[in-house]
């Protein structure tokens, strides 16, 4: 056997599970464990135990990590055809999907053993979160608008983050839940025109596609209701006005994006602004905590 067919035998290597979780680009995390913590420091009005920041936050890793991998295993016949995609390991043939199961399994258990650390209701609410994240790659499959059900997953979360955190779960929870799923919908959808017209050859449905040309107020729309939302579920729970003033000036941010998506953008900036999302989050979270601590 020549030693470059050797190299091309499917094997665990640090490189291709690292590649596998998507380690280099930590913005899903990001995306994943903000509202979670919006979630935490609404339930604590101010600042959380340290103990459920840790847990939440490397809890939010582990799951992000263990949804790119079941996403992969679903899609690795599309990923072969996508651009974007093709290089990924499950798709280019690097890892075998026993490979990628393993690796599945080590993150689940550690993300179980995070999760008995907490209050009976959030350990009974979180197996949902795993059957959310299963059901997001096929929903790519079903229905026009899969970046909802994406919301759901991440939102998912906030509900338990605020189990986690009051013991039971609130009206505000609720709506910082409603306000995740819709805030998903707007950066995923700014996400999914980097791959529009690859999605559209074979077959993966995307909000991008469904709402074509109307895409800008799509995002508007949703950008908006998250952060409506978000404010009502705030309000609920007695925050001051300094953090309505940093959602008004993430709402600002959010029409500059919306106006720019009016015309075409190129899938390289469609990804910087999806990027900028991370931000959007921080920021919010910092209005947050200035609202209960200012």
């Amino acid at each position: 056997m020549s030693a470059s067919s050797t190299e091309r035998v499917p094997r665990l290597t640090w490189s291709t599970v690292s590649r596998l979780i998507r380690l280099p680009s930590q913005t899903g995390t990001w995306l994943l464990m903000l509202p979670t913590l919006w979630a935490l420091v609404l339930s604590a009005k101010g600042i959380p135990p340290l103990r459920l920041l840790v847990i939440f936050m490397l809890g939010s890793f582990l799951m992000r990590s263990a949804g790119v991998i079941l996403n992969d295993l679903a899609d690795r016949s599309f990923d072969r055809h996508v651009t974007r995609t093709r290089q990924r390991p499950l798709a280019s043939g690097e890892l075998q999907p026993w490979h990628a199961l393993a690796v599945l399994a080590v993150l689940l258990t550690l993300a179980a053993l995070l999760v008995l650390e907490l209050n009976v209701l959030t350990i009974m609410l979180s197996p949902v979160a795993i059957l959310l994240a299963a059901l997001y790659p096929f929903a790519k499959r079903v229905v026009h608008l899969p970046q909802a059900v994406l919301g759901i997953a991440f939102g998912w979360g906030t509900i338990m983050a605020w189990a986690a955190s009051r013991g039971t779960i609130e009206s505000a929870a609720w709506l910082t839940f409603a306000a995740t799923v819709c805030w998903a919908m707007a950066y995923d959808t700014i996400y999914a025109l980097q791959d529009m017209d690859d999605d559209r050859r074979v077959g993966v449905k995307s909000s991008a596609l469904y709402f074509g040309s109307r895409t800008w107020l799509a995002v508007g729309t949703a950008g908006t209701m998250m952060l409506l939302l978000l404010g009502i579920g705030a309000g609920t729970v007695g925050i001051g006005g300094i953090a309505y003033g940093v959602l008004t000036a993430v709402g600002l941010f959010l029409a500059k994006q919306v106006n720019e998506l009016r015309t075409p953008v190129s899938p390289a900036r469609a990804f910087e602004l999806f990027q900028q999302h991370a931000w959007i989050g921080t920021v919010i979270l910092g209005g947050l905590l200035l609202g209960f601590l200012w």
